[in-house]
């Protein structure tokens, strides 16, 4: 997958791990020209101004040939944009690709955009024939969602699930990930190696993420029950994961979460520490080798991946475990809201 989006987007898209085509960004005196006249219209006819002219010219004007380049280059199978973004629609209905909406909102939202986009596409030899007839996407279920009058293609409600990595697989997902140093400090890629190594026997599907560090090519040919990423967003995963492995560096997530641990800490004392009490309340496993507490530093645990394999296979069928993961989690959920004890805090000054 490649993300085509102005150059102002590059920080952006690259901590997330995307790879980035991009796209020249509008001319800011181009946006003031337009900008500018907002002040003397009323708010319908400002938006519709933003629209038109924003949306609908300046934005596709400057990104259009850098699209079409992108498109001719890589030849994608399906182009994926959102609504107001158009160089994307062009350049896919000339090469005859298929283009998907992905809605960000209503989808009765279209009612407003599609007229509006009706001139400028003009300009460029398309018009919104297909873009209505468009199948489209949205992850509003259906009792908020309001129907386009003027979208003919059909619109799926889609919860909010991880892709198909695993061709259809069933097994209990373990989210595998060390956070965004390890790979960076000397681990890479022998170590990770080591943990695939461990979880390809296993019958569970596997999300291991690196961080900007890890390089997936450096890891070659992973197991068929293994997807790599270099980030994900963890509040995704949470929802479908049986089991996450970590360093025990920052286990909150999980902790809400209700789903149990296997912590292999790696480098610094919160890892240790975190580790000791998640085996110690009953969420979760530790493995760490013999503590060597010279100069106050514990010894470190990628020794003790070889012993992975027993841990997770353990915590998966243990039910006291995820039945206090899940206690735990209710009391996290139970406590006061960040809003409450803010003003707490200032009722007490």
């Amino acid at each position: 997958m490649r993300v085509a989006a102005p150059a102002s987007f590059a920080p952006t898209l690259q901590r997330f791990g995307f790879t980035h085509e991009p796209l020249p960004d509008v001319a800011q005196a181009e946006l003031g020209s337009v900008f500018g006249r907002l002040a003397t219209l009323s708010r319908p006819q400002a938006n519709a101004l933003v629209v038109e002219e924003i949306f609908g010219r300046l934005n596709t004007r400057a990104a259009l040939p850098a699209m079409r380049a992108v498109c001719d280059s890589w030849k994608p199978d399906v182009v994926l944009r959102e609504p107001a973004e158009l160089s994307s629609y062009v350049a896919a209905l000339e090469r005859g690709v298929p283009h998907v909406q992905t809605n960000i909102g209503l989808s009765s939202f279209d009612d407003f955009l599609l007229p509006l986009f009706e001139a400028p596409l003009k300009d460029v030899g398309c018009d919104t024939a297909s873009l209505r007839a468009a199948p489209r996407w949205t992850t509003l279920p259906p009792t908020f969602d309001v129907a386009s009058r003027l979208v003919s293609g059909t619109v799926t409600h889609a919860r909010d699930v991880l892709p198909h990595w695993w061709d259809g697989s069933d097994d209990p997902l373990v989210y595998v990930t060390f956070g965004s140093v390890a790979a960076g400090m000397g681990l890479f890629p022998r170590f990770y190696e080591r943990v695939l190594e461990q979880l390809s026997g296993v019958p569970v599907r596997v999300l291991l993420t690196l961080g900007e560090a890890g390089d997936p090519m450096a890891l070659g040919t992973v197991p068929a029950n293994v997807h790599i990423e270099r980030w994900w967003p963890q509040r995704d995963v949470m929802a479908h994961a049986a089991v996450i492995v970590g360093h025990g560096g920052a286990t909150q997530a999980a902790l809400v979460a209700g789903v149990p641990q296997v912590a292999i800490p790696l480098f610094s004392y919160d890892q240790f520490a975190n580790a000791e009490r998640l085996q110690a309340v009953g969420v979760g496993l530790k493995l760490t080798d013999a503590a060597s507490h010279q100069g106050g530093v514990m010894s470190a645990g990628p020794q003790s991946v070889d012993r992975l394999a027993e841990a997770l296979e353990r915590v998966l069928e243990d039910e006291d475990i995820r039945r206090t993961s899940q206690s735990l989690a209710n009391e996290a959920r139970a406590l006061p809201s960040a809003e409450e004890c803010v003003e707490a805090g200032i009722a007490a000054l």
